[in-house]
């Protein structure tokens, strides 16, 4: 910069601009404050606590079959996944196997509900970088994945359907042909018309290119998982590098992105991401069905299991839509946790905003914190 250009040049005060909690970029009830130099961000401050429920605190009280359906509630878009993980932890402290056609179901249960997350994820983003049409086209194809939830359990969103042990119940006689017509049509026509209409879409795809760069290494300081890690690089998912229930005898490939890249990956990558891992759900729901029909039809899907719990320490992780889930559980002996502790991926990732938004346009910030896929309910607890 020459001596005139710096003598011309605007100097501006520094300003704290509160976006949230009513904010709808935030989708949930947490703030962002930003301090902002005209246009562009210097600083932030992510602020929390505005659902904080006790639930940790009320599992203390609650006996383990009860607790299933609170586990529901940690995310309205994950509750199969949250669910899931803590069978498996009170599984673990039992050490007790789940019977096979029960691991199958939970697969599918499982991607039916990573694929209905997305699409929730998907309609969001749609409205926050101006496309309405987006979001009614991913709610309409969402609708189809919550019937199945109907079909499975009775349940569109609070499915309570995993039980310590397996499964509440096996699916209905036409549960497969249903679930099969539903993911076919989805890989063929729902997911393809959606995608014409967002990527075609030269202010659609501008707004997520070029910001929000995070690179492995931050990714590694930070602690963020999933698709934003996936995104930038980091060849990493719980199902495949620490597999769990049917998971191991899947064949399945991971999305990942820049995984050369010292630059990292942008926003549109980790948006890229999400839309190949439905496309992967899918291949996994076809072939945990052709697996369950190589399994004797009166095999058990749920095995009865001891009310107390023997005394111990014990962790397990899962996939999430969002991330990894981890649920550390302390047992003293009794029929009720000691302590249940829950290690939520949102919890990690909007923690990482602050570092995300610095040095972008105050107009960059919806599409940066889009691909982080926000869920309050499991970040507060």
């Amino acid at each position: 910069m020459t001596d005139n250009q710096y003598e011309n040049r605007m100097d501006t005060d520094k300003m704290w601009i509160t976006m949230g909690p009513q904010h709808p970029f935030s989708h949930g009830l947490w703030t962002l404050r930003i301090k902002a130099d005209g246009e562009i961000v210097t600083d932030a401050e992510p602020e929390i606590g505005y659902l904080h429920r006790g639930w940790e605190k009320e599992c203390e009280n609650r006996t383990y079959p009860k607790i299933i359906p609170m586990a529901d509630r940690l995310c309205y878009s994950a509750s199969m996944t949250w669910s899931h993980v803590y069978c498996k932890v009170v599984e673990e402290a039992l050490d007790i196997e789940v019977p096979e056609r029960a691991q199958y179901l939970r697969v599918i249960a499982d991607e039916i509900c990573r694929i209905q997350s997305h699409l929730m994820w998907l309609a969001a983003v749609g409205t926050d970088l101006g496309n309405l049409t987006v979001f009614l086209w991913a709610l309409r194809e969402r609708e189809f994945f919550l019937d199945l939830n109907v079909r499975l359990c009775g349940q569109r969103l609070t499915t309570n359907y995993p039980r310590i042990g397996g499964v509440r119940n096996d699916m209905p006689y036409y549960f497969e042909r249903d679930c099969m017509r539903c993911v076919e049509r989805f890989e063929q026509v729902g997911l393809p018309e959606i995608l014409k209409l967002s990527t075609d879409s030269s202010p659609f795809v501008g707004r997520m290119k070029g910001i929000g760069y995070i690179t492995a290494k931050d990714v590694a300081n930070w602690g963020v998982t999933g698709p934003a890690m996936r995104g930038c690089g980091v060849d990493y998912d719980v199902r495949r590098d620490d597999p769990y229930d049917a998971y191991g005898e899947l064949e399945f490939e991971v999305p990942v992105l820049n995984k050369n890249s010292t630059k990292g990956g942008d926003a549109y990558d980790r948006f890229l991401i999400r839309i190949e891992e439905m496309y992967q759900s899918c291949e996994m729901i076809r072939q945990s069905f052709k697996k369950l029909q190589s399994l004797p039809k009166e095999a058990p899907s749920r095995v009865k299991v001891p009310r107390c719990v023997p005394a111990g320490t014990h962790v397990a992780k899962i996939e999430d839509p969002r991330g990894e889930s981890i649920m550390y559980l302390v047992s003293d002996g009794t029929d009720k946790p000691y302590r249940l502790k829950v290690r939520s991926p949102i919890f990690v990732n909007v923690s990482a905003s602050k570092h995300m938004v610095q040095g972008v346009r105050i107009a960059d910030i919806p599409s940066i914190m889009a691909m982080i896929d926000m869920c309050l309910g499991e970040t507060d607890r």
